[in-house]
C-alpha cells in the first residue's frame, strides 16, 4: 500500500474514534451537575472519601501518641493541623463572562477523550493489525486492554490522593496573613485534571518497560542495578507533583516504586519467555 492508501485506511479507525470522544464530551456535557458539583468540585469538599481518611489517621495518630504517653511516660505529641485542614472548603470565583461556559466545554472535553481512551486505542489496533504477524498478534492481544487498566487506575489514583493532596495544601498554605485567596474556578479545576491525568500517565510505566524489554533495550539485571537510583528519581518526582511534606510525598512514593518494582517482575518474565521462544526455536 501507499503512503495515500494507508491514509484512507486509517481515517475510518480516526472517525469513529473522534466520534466516540464527541458522544461521551454531550454526555458529560449534559450531566452538568453530577461532572461539575461532584466530581471536580468533590476533592475539596469535606466528605470525599480521601478528607475523611485523613481525618481518620490524624484522630488515630493522636490516640497512638496519647497511648504512648501514658505507658512510656513521654510527651509525645503529633500535630494534626496538617491532614484535619484539608478538609476545609474554599469558594471559586470567575472573572470572563463566557468563563462558566468555556470551562463547561474544556471539562466535558477532557471527559471525554479521558473516557474514550480504551476504544481509539482499540481502533489504532485494528488499524496496525493487518500488519502484523500470528505472533505480534498474539503478543499485543492484550495490549488495549492494560493500557486501559493502567490509564484508570492512574487516573484514579491522581484523583483521589494527588488531587486532594495538591488542591488542599495550596488552598491552605498562607505565605502571609495579609493575603486573602480569591481562587479562580479555571485555575482549579486545571488543577485537579492535570494532576488525575499525569498520574494515568506515569502509571504506564510496567507497559513501557515491557515493551522495552521485549525489543532489548532494557533488562531486568538493568532495573535491578540501578534500583537506589530510581529510588532517588521515583522520589524526586514525587516531591515535584506533591505537596512539600512528609506525609503527602510517603503517600506517592509508595505506589510509585510499587510500579518500579513490578516493572522489574515483568521484564523478568518477559525475559524467561524470550529464552523459551529461541529454544524452541
Amino acid at each position: 500500500m501507499t503512503f495515500f492508501e494507508h491514509i484512507d485506511a486509517l481515517r475510518p479507525h480516526l472517525i469513529r474514534s473522534v466520534v466516540s470522544i464527541v458522544v461521551i464530551t454531550v454526555v458529560a456535557f449534559c450531566c452538568r451537575s453530577f461532572i461539575i458539583d461532584t466530581v471536580m468540585f468533590g476533592p475539596q469538599k469535606p466528605e470525599f472519601p480521601t478528607n475523611r481518611l485523613l481525618v481518620w489517621v490524624g484522630e488515630q495518630l493522636n490516640l497512638l501518641c496519647l497511648w504512648i504517653n501514658s505507658w512510656a511516660g513521654t510527651s509525645l505529641s503529633f500535630d494534626s493541623e496538617s491532614l484535619l485542614s484539608r478538609t476545609i472548603e474554599f469558594n471559586t470565583i470567575n472573572t470572563y463572562m463566557a468563563g462558566q461556559f468555556n470551562l463547561h466545554m474544556k471539562v466535558s472535553l477532557v471527559i471525554g477523550i479521558a473516557l474514550a481512551i480504551p476504544y481509539t486505542i482499540w481502533e489504532l489496533w485494528k488499524f496496525v493489525k493487518p500488519a502484523l504477524t500470528e505472533r505480534e498478534i498474539a503478543g499485543t492481544k492484550w495490549l488495549v486492554w492494560w493500557v486501559s487498566v493502567c490509564f484508570f487506575v492512574g487516573l484514579s489514583f491522581g484523583y483521589f490522593i494527588m488531587a486532594p493532596l495538591s488542591v488542599n495544601f495550596f488552598i491552605n498554605y498562607q505565605a502571609s496573613e495579609m493575603i486573602t485567596n480569591m481562587i479562580d474556578v479555571g485555575d482549579y479545576f486545571s488543577t485537579v485534571m492535570i494532576v488525575s491525568l499525569a498520574c494515568a500517565v506515569m502509571f504506564q510505566l510496567p507497559l513501557l518497560i515491557y515493551f522495552l524489554t521485549r525489543i532489548g533495550l532494557v533488562s531486568s539485571a538493568f532495573l535491578k542495578k540501578y534500583r537506589r537510583h530510581a529510588l532517588v528519581v521515583l522520589m524526586t518526582m514525587a516531591a515535584i507533583i506533591t505537596p512539600p511534606d512528609i506525609f503527602s510525598l510517603f503517600l506517592v512514593s509508595i505506589p510509585l516504586y510499587a510500579l518500579y518494582e513490578f516493572s522489574i517482575s515483568l521484564s523478568m518474565k518477559v525475559e524467561r519467555k524470550i529464552a523459551l521462544e529461541k529454544s524452541k526455536e
